[in-house]
């Protein structure tokens, strides 16, 4: 097995991996792990935009405030006010990139979304997160002390049992394990300093708007190195995915409902508008309010969907505001300027995550954790819309400054990766049969809405795939697939031991066994044996 040391290994080319390196001094070498294409992260999946107080009536104190509001209880204060008040710095870093976001009289144009008291949502039309993607890639390919490496997946953290000599005798990260798809073989990228970027983990559920990499791999890892993870039981499900066989995670963004979107019953039930009688905000609510209502009313009159309708807006409005919505709709029929679009809720976005102070550490030294992977605080009992993009940013820059003051790890030989009793699967199906039960069954008992029941079900399937994964991992060689149902599994039992020790409903967590709230909103913390 070989083994490549750098200053910095960075799992995961989303924003968080992106401007984490980018962020880094060009003295250290850096390395950029990801484990299909550069582009393919959710990042560039982002449609809506990045929140930031900018507008004239708009304060720091309004944009906090609305953050707790969505985050029921459960914000942290320091990260919350951290990211606020560094959005206005991490956009003008953006710009100076060269980053296209829409401008009106030569102004920034400024957009609202649900939860937002203000328009305060900068954007690029409806293609932010591309737009952003596309300008962090060329950037980092004209950065000569960066390295990518593609096709790679995360295998596990490389642990010592002490730090280097006077470093305090503690535990610490010496950097990846990661297979090399372009070989099939198991390599180890050790560094002073590994930060885990990986995303979420959307795919542990049936329908999900996050792409197919977000497996929760960063996640599973920690947690395996012991690292404590928090609140993933708080699992946002977006409320307006398009509805169509053909459509596969294509997020109609939270920006239709505030330009005006309003969501509609079918035809056949008079297309009656519903949310007024759900809550004052109406299609403005925060996410959770619009899924729940959503859900209530397809099963409270058996629907397939329900519809967006944002016909009422000119036609030049959704074509200069909404392109990309309105040529995929229109690809499957749909003309957006005419009809309302058939939505549904899917899981889109993973509160929780592993444990970071606000410089981005984790329990374990030497590692990092940024972006949807890290639990920071911010995003409580529901992520307002928005704020993640930013936060990716914010505290890339954080993780940056910590490291330059950290001292240096001494580089250590580490263990091979032993395949000597491993052979190659001949029994691929396993693999695939199990990913689809998890998914299946998480969304049935682990979904919306959640009874006590529900999980326990939940729980006793997951045990039984972990046992079945864990002893395909022992006897064949790892592939991707395998190391992402391994994930997957992990993360399924993340979020169910989370949601077990919940006994209320609060924000995106909704039991019907426990409907009230406890009078203290406290974290549901998960710490390794």
């Amino acid at each position: 097995m070989s083994t490549e040391h750098h200053d910095v290994v960075i799992v995961g080319s989303g924003l968080a991996g992106l401007s984490t390196a980018l962020l880094l001094p060009p003295t250290q070498r850096v390395l950029v792990l990801t484990k299909r294409g550069i582009t393919d992260g959710a990042s560039g999946w982002a449609q809506g935009g990045i929140a930031a107080v900018l507008a004239e009536g708009d304060s720091f104190e309004a944009h906090v405030q609305d953050t707790f509001v969505a985050g029921a209880g459960l914000c942290d204060e320091g990260a919350t006010r951290a990211t606020v008040e560094g959005a206005p710095e991490a956009i003008a870093w953006l710009q100076s990139l060269g980053v296209p976001f829409s401008t009106e009289d030569g102004q920034l144009h400024l957009t609202r979304e649900g939860g937002h008291g203000a328009r305060r949502i900068v954007h690029a039309a409806d293609a932010t997160g591309a737009a952003v993607q596309a300008t962090l890639i060329e950037r980092l390919r004209q950065a000569p002390h960066i390295t990518v490496r593609e096709q790679h997946t995360l295998v596990d953290l490389i642990t010592s049992d002490k730090h280097a000599p006077g470093d305090g005798g503690e535990r610490r990260c010496l950097g990846v394990y990661a297979l090399d798809e372009t070989t099939g073989r198991v390599r180890a990228y050790t560094a002073h300093h590994t930060v885990l970027a990986t995303g979420g983990a959307g795919k542990v559920y049936l329908y999900t708007t996050n792409p197919d990499t977000a497996t929760g791999d960063g996640i599973a890892a920690a947690w395996r190195a012991g690292c404590r993870v928090a609140n993933m039981e708080f699992i946002q499900f977006h409320p307006t995915c398009l509805y169509h066989p053909h459509a596969k995670s294509f997020l109609i963004s939270e920006a239709v409902r505030g330009e005006g979107g309003r969501l509609l019953l079918p035809a056949s039930h008079g297309s009656t508008r519903f949310m007024p009688a759900y809550d004052e905000r109406a299609e403005l609510a925060p996410r959770d309010v619009v899924a729940r209502a959503i859900d209530a009313e397809m099963k409270k009159h058996g629907l397939d969907c329900v519809y967006l309708d944002i016909s009422h807006q000119p036609p030049a409005f959704l074509h200069e505001h909404f392109p990309n919505i309105l040529a995929r709709c229109a690809e499957l029929g749909i003309d957006i300027t005419r009809e309302p679009i058939p939505v549904v809720p899917a899981a889109h976005y993973t509160c929780g995550g592993v444990v970071t102070d606000l410089a981005g550490r984790a329990d374990l030294p030497g590692l990092y954790v940024v972006g949807e992977t890290a639990n920071t605080g911010l995003h409580g009992a529901n992520r307002l819309a928005s704020n993640s993009l930013v936060e990716c940013m914010v505290f890339a820059r954080a993780a940056v400054q910590s490291m330059a003051e950290a001292p240096t790890a001494v580089p250590v030989a580490v263990r091979a990766w032993d395949e000597s009793r491993v052979t190659d699967a001949d029994e691929q199906v396993v693999i695939s049969h199990n990913w689809d039960e998890l998914r299946r069954f998480m969304w049935d008992y682990v979904g919306i809405v959640r009874t006590n029941k529900r999980l326990e079900r939940a729980a006793h399937r997951i045990a039984l795939l972990q046992s079945e994964i864990d002893a395909f991992y022992a006897s064949f060689r790892v592939t991707r697939d395998l190391l992402e149902l391994r994930n997957l599994v992990q993360v399924a039992d993340l979020i169910v031991r989370c949601a077990q020790s919940r006994h209320e409903s609060r924000g995106i967590h909704f039991s019907r066994d426990h409907p009230g709230l406890l009078p203290k909103a406290l974290p549901s913390v998960l710490q390794p044996d």
